[in-house]
Parts: C-alpha cells; sequence; structure tokens
C-alpha cells in the first residue's frame, strides 16, 4: 500500500541567500527528519544540529513536532545582537 506524502518546504537564510527546498515527505515526519531530508545541514556548514532553532510559519517550534500538509519548516540563526539591549543603546543616545 501506498504512504501518505505531505508536501512540505524548509527555509533557511543567511546574509547571501534565502534557500527554500520543497519536499514531499510521509505523514509523521517530524521537523527535524524534514531537516535533514532537505540537505541543508550540509550545504550550510555553519548551521549546527545540535543547536537547532525552528519553526512552522514564523512560530517557533521542538524538532520533534509532527508536520502537517503544506507546513514550512524555518530554520533560525542566533541573533547576532540582542534587540531589547540595541534599542536601550538607541534610547542612551536620544
Amino acid at each position: 500500500m501506498d504512504e501518505m506524502l505531505i508536501a512540505i518546504e524548509v527555509a533557511y537564510a543567511n546574509d547571501e541567500q534565502q534557500v527554500l527546498v520543497a519536499l514531499n515527505m510521509p505523514t509523521g515526519t517530524t521537523a527535524e527528519q524534514a531537516i535533514q531530508a532537505s540537505g541543508l545541514l550540509s550545504r550550510f556548514p555553519e548551521i549546527t544540529a545540535t543547536d537547532l532553532k525552528v519553526g512552522i510559519f514564523g512560530s517557533v517550534c521542538k524538532l520533534d513536532q509532527l508536520l502537517r500538509q503544506a507546513d514550512r519548516v524555518e530554520i533560525y540563526r542566533p541573533l547576532i545582537h540582542d534587540p531589547k539591549e540595541a534599542r536601550r543603546q538607541r534610547a542612551v543616545k536620544v
């Protein structure tokens, strides 16, 4: 019997480019499995598998989150500057 597939996307962006990988994965696939299948971990060595921060359409989720049809898994980069601290520093300059 054929396994049910869902169409999903895995997204990553760095300073130079944005990449969106479309995949057809079996029902019951987790965010982590989709990221592994996307090939982005080997394509972008700056992404560390042990320290992944991910979300689905802008909402942070865990790596074991089950995916649904048309989900977009987003791999987040660490913040370079803390937004709260940056606002404080701008306020001091004014």
